[in-house]
């Protein structure tokens, strides 16, 4: 098989299925393995996606895959392996906010802030772990985590920034946060750098990529993302199809954005 082979996770929506997109509009042709906790849903974007390029050189299929389910990425891995025999990309775009629901009364603290770290950086690992000797067996490794503005801990001193900005004195307090989240998303960017450090001698390009605030559903509700100032998520997918495509490897290690290399 002599075209790209990419791996994403979480892939049936948002960022996931505009990378996706992203990556039917190149002008190189690849093979996406389009991760999804469902299979219907899997199925479903891969028709979606079959529809809207049909003339497209680039292949997609789906990969059943769920980060908190160990068998499920084991399955995943067995079935990649019989079927393709390497991965030549692997994004870890599979991720989710989950602070809402606490606040919601869906999830009790402990709950949404274990949720929280498995899916964004223990589910995020165990499939890394998994699939690293796929991506060894490819001519030039890239290993992509998707990261969020919010994780940098320089830019928690910047009051500039909305979310770094205190609320007022007094107890309880009436804001809501998304500490969960941010702390999960700082822990995958120092998950990247361990990957970095032990792939280095492998030729692994390892990246945290940040592609912005996107009007998703990551946190629930799109609408209110757009209000709050969300990009067009079609952005965020070009960049990461940027980093697939090379466009990025002087910055190898970092977490990036479009304008530079974020602060820590």
């Amino acid at each position: 098989m002599d075209s790209t082979i990419i791996l994403i996770t979480g892939a049936n929506t948002g960022l996931g299925l505009e990378t996706v997109k992203a990556l039917f509009e190149s002008s190189k042709s690849y093979t996406i393995l389009l991760g999804c906790r469902s299979m219907d849903k899997a199925d479903a974007a891969v028709q979606q996606l079959q529809a809207e390029f049909p003339n497209s050189a680039t292949v997609v299929a789906p990969v059943q895959v769920d980060i908190e389910d160990d068998q499920s990425i084991e399955k995943a891995f067995d079935h990649v392996a019989d079927q393709y025999g390497r991965v030549d990309v692997l994004i870890n775009n599979a991720g989710g906010q989950f602070d809402p629901q606490m606040y919601s009364g869906e999830l009790t603290m402990r709950e949404m802030w274990n949720k929280s770290w498995n899916v964004n950086t223990t589910g995020t690992q165990i499939l890394t772990h998994t699939f690293v000797p796929l991506l060894l067996k490819s001519a030039d490794p890239r290993l992509l985590f998707i990261t969020s503005g919010a994780s940098a801990l320089t830019e928690s001193e910047n009051l500039t920034i909305r979310l770094s900005q205190s609320p007022v004195k007094g107890w309880p307090k009436t804001s809501r946060a998304i500490s969960a989240y941010r702390s999960s998303k700082t822990g995958m960017n120092m998950l990247m750098r361990e990957w970095t450090r032990i792939l280095r001698e492998d030729g692994v390009k390892t990246w945290c990529v940040s592609p912005g605030f996107l009007a998703t559903g990551l946190g629930g509700n799109p609408e209110r993302n757009k209000q709050l100032g969300a990009i067009d998520p079609a952005i965020g997918a070009n960049f990461v199809r940027a980093v697939v495509e090379g466009g990025r490897d002087e910055d190898v290690g970092k977490a990036i954005r479009w304008d530079g290399v974020q602060p820590w």
